[in-house]
């Protein structure tokens, strides 16, 4: 089966995803790894080698075995009541104690019996309406069923999962806004995409799943390295992160300017090794390529021990002298190592600033927890006319202002303020109706599509010269029009 094939199988060192009703859950598929859900724990070993969607059970010691289907035996006519008026809940009701319970389990009853057990010594089951009944065998088989379902990590489950379990994470963009964002961003294969977000990777996930592998994308970054926790939940192929590249977001005036060099990196080595445990999938290329390029940058490193060597080695007893080389060829190599890793850094930054520097990119996606304004104005010179651009906001003031910054600077054209609504309905039969609990807001969408703009216009500071231009600038583009 192919990569992603409808019937593409658990492997090891897989990302999947555990669902249970609405609940999901990320986990990496490793043996031997005690894992915790929904109050559950078991081992994923046995999963391993079964189809993605296969629901499971989970069996005594935590292990999983695939779930039969059982037919539902609703053959015979359920006694049900005409209304629950009388049905007092007084916790009397139920003749099965905790212990009897607990006994049931420890004996490795499944969980259907000890429900149906339920069913037969509940006094006020057969009182309930038919409604009730099933409600109330839904609410027990979530408590005694031990059903798992593994699934195959996508932008739709990733996003559904983040946003109910951590939802401060990805800034509160809800999945159906998260969906928008594709759409009106144009995303495709082939596209040059400029990233920028702080949504723990979530948004560049999405984008990434839309372009297959094909095209670039370059992630602007704040701070010291790009974050890329839900990315990798992703599970996607090594070669989809070839042509992803970063750019510190602190670089991006210089570079606007012509004053940008790798010089000035920030090189600290603590922060070199967050960047690394941050950016998953990357960590392992980098280690690749350091290979290939050991031979050149090593002469400084040589020169920057010698003196502090030779004053030590003077006055020292043979065997330590021993001890003491084998520390300094440590100390040479971590040096060495350094370097390369920072000349790796340097040549990835160039290679990005070469991308940017050609201001050609086919849009810009922005999803972040800084204001919107400064980043869009300088972001927006990367990309090239007529490509759509999309800005996602927590709320709307600070995108109200940057829709109005747009408008007076020009260079925008279709420029769109949006918020998408969401409700969640059940859909059962004579009980059809909206879920009771409706998500607040989503989050808002400044969408638009990028012109030329014209230098003279933009550098008009005085606005009210552009107020008073501006119907009449309209007025002559209508009358310039053929008929």
């Amino acid at each position: 089966a192919m990569e992603g094939g409808p019937s593409a199988r658990i492997r090891e060192g897989d990302c999947a995803v555990l669902k249970r009703d609405e609940v999901f859950k990320a986990v990496s598929v490793l043996r031997r790894r005690k894992i915790i859900f929904e109050k559950q724990w078991f081992y994923l070993d046995n999963a391993i080698g079964h189809i993605y969607g296969t629901t499971f059970e989970v069996t005594s010691g935590g292990n999983l075995q695939p779930k039969q289907e059982v037919e539902e035996t609703t053959t015979e006519t359920k006694e049900a009541g005409t209304d629950n008026r009388n049905i007092v809940d007084d916790g009397k009701s139920q003749k099965l104690t905790h212990d009897d319970i607990k006994a049931l389990k420890d004996k490795g009853i499944k969980g259907q019996e000890i429900v149906q057990q339920l069913i037969e010594n509940s006094t006020t089951f057969r009182d309930k309406t038919e409604f009730a009944q099933d409600k109330y065998i839904k609410k027990k088989k979530k408590k005694y069923e031990a059903v798992i379902t593994i699934v195959k990590p996508s932008t739709r489950i990733l996003s559904t999962m983040y946003y109910a379990r951590e939802p401060g994470k990805i800034n509160h963009l809800r999945y159906d806004t998260l969906a928008q964002m594709l759409t009106l961003g144009n995303i495709h294969a082939g596209n040059k995409m400029i990233v920028m977000e702080t949504c723990a990777g979530l948004v560049l996930g999405a984008v990434m799943e839309r372009m297959g592998g094909y095209g670039s994308i370059i992630q602007m970054y704040p701070g010291g390295g790009p974050v890329r926790a839900a990315t990798s939940c992703f599970g996607f192929p090594k070669p989809f992160f070839d042509n992803l590249h970063e750019f510190p977001l602190s670089k991006v005036q210089s570079l606007l300017s012509g004053t940008f060099t790798t010089e000035t990196l920030p090189a600290d080595p603590e922060e070199n090794a967050l960047v690394e445990e941050e950016s998953n999938g990357l960590a392992e290329e980098k280690q690749t390529s350091l290979q290939e390029t050991e031979e050149e940058p090593t002469t400084e490193a040589a020169m920057e021990i010698n003196p502090a060597e030779e004053q030590d080695t003077m006055d020292i007893n043979a065997e330590d002298v021993e001890f003491k080389e084998n520390k300094e060829k440590e100390n040479k190599e971590n040096v060495r190592e350094k370097q390369i890793k920072q000349w790796e850094r340097r040549k990835k930054l160039m290679e990005a600033a070469a991308l940017l520097r050609e201001k050609n990119a086919d849009g810009l996606i922005v999803a972040s927890k800084f204001h919107p304004t400064p980043l869009l104005l300088s972001l927006l010179e990367f990309v090239a006319p007529s490509r759509p651009f999309v800005v996602y906001c927590q709320y709307k003031e600070p995108l109200l202002e940057c829709y109005t910054k747009l408008r007076e600077r020009g260079g925008v054209i279709n420029l769109k303020l949006s918020e998408t609504w969401l409700r969640n309905y059940q859909v059962l039969p004579d009980r059809s109706h909206p879920k009771l609990t409706m998500s607040g807001g989503g989050g808002y969408l400044l969408s638009g599509i990028t012109v030329v703009l014209e230098k003279g216009k933009s550098d008009s500071s005085n606005s009210e010269a552009l107020k008073v231009e501006e119907p009449s600038s309209k007025r002559c583009k209508l009358q310039d029009l053929p008929c």
